[in-house]
């Protein structure tokens, strides 16, 4: 079964049966809603349904002038996840890269039945630091400017950076986490003490790159799923 709706004015979709326990798909930047299909092929398989939501900015939301930031997107998290444990009885999560961050700024306290986080971003301030340096800017021109222009496509922002800066991920629960050798974004001693830090299991595939999207790095990601599921 696959269903188009809105979580209040959020566009989602629902995959699977009718089941007692779901799973909230978070994708990640330039991602959307419908990334949950392929995951919802293994999920429900093994008695859930899956929920995907567009984040702003993203999927049918596009135009919708919406950013990709902690004010924007928190407050929605808290809206579907009051939604999901409304109507199932078991909330589980799976979330990639940027929308594992946010899922952890939104659920600091919430433990899922099973969490899933694909390439996640666990330390958001370091990633900022890191590409003001390679962009040669400190603190104090971010401070002056509020907002420099970068190669990378966007913008750093001095409130995303104070808003990192000041929530570090400091409470989550056991997650289980694919993350990529050659991952650009999130260097592996982050990702190995993160999973330290919270009881995580790590499977890393040594030729990933934090976007898995080769023939090789999916059929990697589609067996990850299934044996973790399993």
């Amino acid at each position: 079964m696959q269903q188009f709706l809105n979580i209040h004015t959020i566009p989602a979709i629902l995959l699977g049966e009718h089941a007692q326990k779901v799973f909230l798909f978070v994708h990640g930047k330039c991602g959307s809603k419908e990334e949950a299909i392929p995951f919802a092929h293994i999920a429900c398989a093994h008695g859930y349904q899956v929920v995907g939501i567009d984040l702003p900015g993203h999927g049918a939301r596009r135009e919708d002038g919406r950013e990709l930031t902690p004010h924007e997107v928190l407050p929605e998290l808290s809206l579907v996840q009051d939604y999901l444990q409304t109507h199932w009885q078991s909330v589980s999560l799976c979330a990639n890269s940027i929308g594992a961050w946010f899922c952890m700024q939104a659920f600091p306290a919430v433990r899922f039945e099973r969490c899933l986080f694909v390439s996640p971003i666990v330390d958001m301030y370091q990633l900022i630091v890191n590409r003001m340096n390679l962009c040669g800017v400190d603190e104090a021109c971010l401070r002056a400017k509020q907002e420099i222009p970068t190669p990378f496509g966007e913008p750093l922002s001095l409130s995303f950076y104070d808003y990192a800066k000041n929530h570090p991920v400091t409470r989550w629960c056991h997650t289980d986490i694919l993350y990529g050798g050659l991952d650009d974004l999130t260097p592996r001693k982050t990702i190995t003490d993160f999973c330290a830090r919270f009881s995580c299991t790590l499977t890393v595939m040594e030729q990933g790159e934090h976007w898995f999207h080769t023939e090789d790095q999916l059929a990697f990601l589609t067996d990850w799923t299934r044996k973790t599921l399993a």
